[in-house]
């Protein structure tokens, strides 16, 4: 099949990994594969390079940009829909809220025989203004017309979509957001090196935390946690992986609170080397605000690392309450802190969790299992078409 994929920008991240490991499958299996996306990076760090050596056909599209511009978005639809005319694909797969709407309306007005779209995470969430998530919901809601199938990455998000009227649930399956997970192997790393790297006692407790150092990524539920937590259990370190454009603010938050010298950020780290990181960790903290599958829990548990999570969203299809680690409730810091202190003193209860996890994750998580399914997806479209 000729198949292209359209994603808004190719920054280090969940939605893209997802994306680019799709293309990469799917061009492995014979089928012809095009990625359009924009040309944004950030702090981030950038993917655009990978997949680039992906074998398959990658368009930048310089009107295609994260933020809303009504004339740019326009003509990042025109561009859109021209290329859908030149190449003719058989199938329009969409990523990410401004992609997702442009490329479908594109795909719609270039007589695309087949539209999916991916929903990663929500377009609107509770982290934005309700005028936002209003004008979010309208836009998905007329794109849910000529939208053949959504592709959700947790089951959380079916229920989500279908609530707000996106879609009837028939359009709706659950596909989860595939690792490579031969990446992810605990016995690959020397758990002891890896923490001497960071400076820290072979006895302290290692609490890890993989997200991009901005808001709505939880550090400020995590500082006060940490905080807290380490009143109680002095041996605990932390680990930071990520960068972002609130890292100053955090570390002088660091600095007030005395923490700076039990942290190790590792700044920006490359895909591949998130799994040496986690090989030196007791425990991954996710705290963020919302969230389609947190990757991290399902990374972190591949390494046989439990995981301790808000309670929402794809969280607990992940996070097994007290079989691969703890739920919390949104926000709850002082649940947050028992939770933490509670994994910090037990060392067996960690290690069943983690040894549970690793056993849940490759089964559900692995990348083929994610392009095998896809590739169901467009073959019984394309057929009942």
């Amino acid at each position: 099949m000729n198949i292209c994929h359209v994603i808004t920008r190719l920054i280090v991240g969940g939605a893209q990994e997802n994306t680019l490991l799709t293309c990469e499958g799917l061009r492995a299996k014979g089928h012809q594969v095009t990625l359009i996306t924009g040309p944004d990076s950030g702090p981030e760090g950038s993917l655009l390079a990978e997949a680039r050596a992906g074998g398959y056909e990658v368009r930048v599209l310089p009107t295609l940009r994260r933020a809303i511009k009504p004339l740019a978005d326009l003509r990042a639809w025109r561009s859109m829909a021209s290329v859908f005319a030149e190449i003719k694909p058989d199938v329009v797969h969409t990523h990410s809220s401004k992609a997702g709407i442009l490329g479908r309306l594109a795909a719609h007005s270039a007589g695309v025989p087949i539209v999916v779209h991916t929903i990663h995470g929500m377009s609107f969430n509770r982290t934005q203004c309700r005028l936002v998530q209003g004008l979010y919901r309208k836009a998905e809601q007329y794109c849910g017309r000529f939208t053949d199938r959504f592709i959700c990455v947790a089951d959380a998000m079916t229920d989500q979509a279908v609530a707000a009227g996106l879609a009837a649930r028939e359009k709706f399956v659950t596909v989860y957001s595939g690792m490579r997970t031969e990446w992810y192997d605990p016995t690959q790393y020397k758990r002891g090196s890896v923490r001497q790297s960071w400076g820290f006692a072979d006895d302290a407790i290692v609490v890890c935390t993989v997200a991009r150092l901005f808001r709505d990524k939880g550090y400020e539920q995590l500082i006060p946690t940490m905080a807290a937590a380490v009143e109680r259990v002095p041996k605990l370190r932390f680990v930071w992986v990520g960068d972002g454009a609130q890292r100053e603010v955090y570390e002088r938050r660091l600095e007030e609170l005395g923490l700076r010298s039990h942290v190790h950020l590792t700044g920006l780290l490359s895909p591949a080397k998130v799994p040496e990181v986690l090989a030196g960790a007791d425990i991954l903290v996710h705290a963020s605000q919302w969230e389609g599958l947190p990757r991290t829990a399902v990374q972190a548990l591949l390494m046989q690392c439990p995981v301790i999570s808000f309670d929402i969203d794809g969280a607990p299809e992940v996070v097994v309450e007290g079989k691969t680690g703890k739920l919390v409730p949104l926000n709850d810091i002082d649940r947050l802190t028992e939770a933490m202190v509670s994994l910090a003193g037990d060392a067996e209860g960690r290690k069943g969790m983690g040894a549970a996890g690793r056993e849940l994750c490759l089964k559900r998580f692995d990348h083929n299992v994610m392009v095998d399914a896809i590739e169901k997806v467009y073959r019984e479209l394309h057929e009942s078409g």
